[in-house]
C-alpha cells in the first residue's frame, strides 16, 4: 500500500470520523477534516491545545483505527538524534572489532606493505557501518514500515529548537539522511502528528511543514457524548450533573481548569463510589481528581455548595419533560 492508495477509512471525513468512533474516539468535524487532509496532502498536523484534552489519545486512536502501527517519541530537553533519528550499535561494532583483531593474521600476510594491508582491511571499514549495525528509533522505524504507521511525536514544544532542525527533513520529504548509509526513504509515509501544550513558541519553518489544529476544552454536548462513550456505566442523570460542574469549574478563576482526561478520570471515580447524584460531600472528598494544584481547591472550596446544588439543577434527560 502506497499513500496515493486510500484507505476506506480514510476515503472521507465522515469515513474517518466513524473509523474513530468504533475505536472510542468522539472527534468533531474540524479533527476530522485536519486528518483527512494530512493524509492526502502528505503533510503533518500540527496539533495544539491544553494538557488533557485528547492530542495524544487521537493519534492513538487513528492508529488503531487504520490498523496501523504507532511510532511514539515523546519529547524532552536534551533529546538528540541518537535517540530520535538511529544510534549505532557500539556494543556489538566492539564485539565484531575484537573478532576481526583476532583474524587479522590470517586476513594480512606477513609478506604484504602496510598499503597492502590497509587495502585488505578497508573493507571491512564500511562492514562496521553497515544497516546490520544501525540502531533504529522512531522517526527511522517509521520510514521502514512497509504497511505505513502513525508516527507521533508527543509534546515538540518540550524539546529543543535544534530538534525542529532536525525533524525538518523528516517532515518535509519523508526521509532520513544516514552520513554513512546515505538517504533512507519512507516506504510508505507514514501519517505524522505532532502535539504541543504551547510552553513555547515552535519555528515558523515547522509550522509551515505542518496543518493545524487546535483542541480546546469540549462544549457540554461534546463532554457528555465523550463520556458516555467511555464510562458507559454512568446514568444519563449523573453523566448530566457531572458534565454540568465541570463546565463551570472551568469557568472558574482557577489556574489548571479540569481537562478532559481529568473529567474522565471523575466519572469513573463517581462509578467507583457508586454515586447516583452528586452530593457537596463526595465533590469535595473528590475534588482532588479534578483539580491537581491545592491553590485551586482551595480557590473554589467556598463556591462548592453553590456550584453543587448547581449542577443538580441539570434537567435529567432520561425524563420525558427534562425536569431535575
Amino acid at each position: 500500500m502506497t499513500r496515493t492508495e486510500t484507505l476506506p477509512a480514510l476515503a472521507s471525513i465522515e469515513a474517518i470520523t466513524l473509523a474513530l468512533a468504533n475505536v472510542g474516539y468522539i472527534s468533531t468535524r474540524p479533527i476530522s477534516t485536519a486528518l483527512y487532509l494530512a493524509h492526502h496532502l502528505r503533510k503533518p498536523v500540527l496539533i495544539e491545545g491544553p494538557a488533557g484534552v485528547g492530542k495524544t489519545e487521537l493519534a492513538v486512536s487513528l492508529a488503531k483505527a487504520m490498523d496501523f502501527k504507532l511510532l511514539r517519541m515523546q519529547c524532552y530537553e536534551g533529546l538528540d538524534d541518537s535517540k530520535a533519528l538511529y544510534e549505532w550499535k557500539y556494543g556489538k561494532q566492539l564485539l565484531y572489532t575484537q573478532i576481526l583483531k583476532e583474524k587479522i593474521g590470517q586476513l594480512v600476510d606477513a609478506q604484504d606493505s602496510l598499503q597492502d594491508a590497509f587495502t585488505k582491511l578497508a573493507g571491512f571499514q564500511d562492514l562496521f557501518f553497515s544497516r546490520d549495525f544501525l540502531e533504529p528509533r522512531p522517526l527511522l522505524q517509521a520510514m521502514e514500515q512497509p504497511q505505513g504507521s502513525v508516527l507521533l511525536i508527543d509534546e515538540i514544544d518540550k524539546s529543543e529548537e535544534s530538534l525542529e532542525a532536525l525533524l525538518l527533513e523528516v517532515l518535509a520529504d519523508y526521509q532520513i539522511t544516514i552520513p554513512e548509509i546515505g538517504t533512507i526513504q519512507a516506504q510508505v509515509p507514514p501519517l505524522v502528528v505532532l502535539t504541543s501544550n504551547n510552553t513555547r513558541e515552535l519555528s515558523d519553518a515547522l509550522k509551515r511543514r505542518c496543518l493545524h489544529l487546535h483542541i480546546g476544552f469540549p462544549d457540554a454536548a461534546l463532554e457528555r457524548q465523550v463520556l458516555r462513550a467511555r464510562v458507559p456505566q454512568l446514568s444519563e442523570q449523573l453523566l448530566a450533573q457531572l458534565v454540568a460542574f465541570v463546565q463551570s469549574l472551568r469557568n472558574e478563576n482557577i489556574r489548571k481548569p479540569p481537562s478532559m482526561a481529568e473529567s474522565m478520570d471523575w466519572a469513573r471515580t463517581l462509578v467507583l463510589m457508586h454515586a447516583a447524584v452528586l452530593d457537596a460531600t463526595l465533590v469535595r472528598e473528590t475534588l482532588n481528581v479534578l483539580l491537581k494544584r491545592e491553590s485551586d481547591i482551595q480557590q473554589v472550596q467556598a463556591r462548592l455548595a453553590a456550584l453543587t446544588q448547581a449542577a443538580l439543577q441539570t434537567p435529567d434527560p432520561s425524563l420525558p419533560d427534562g425536569t431535575a
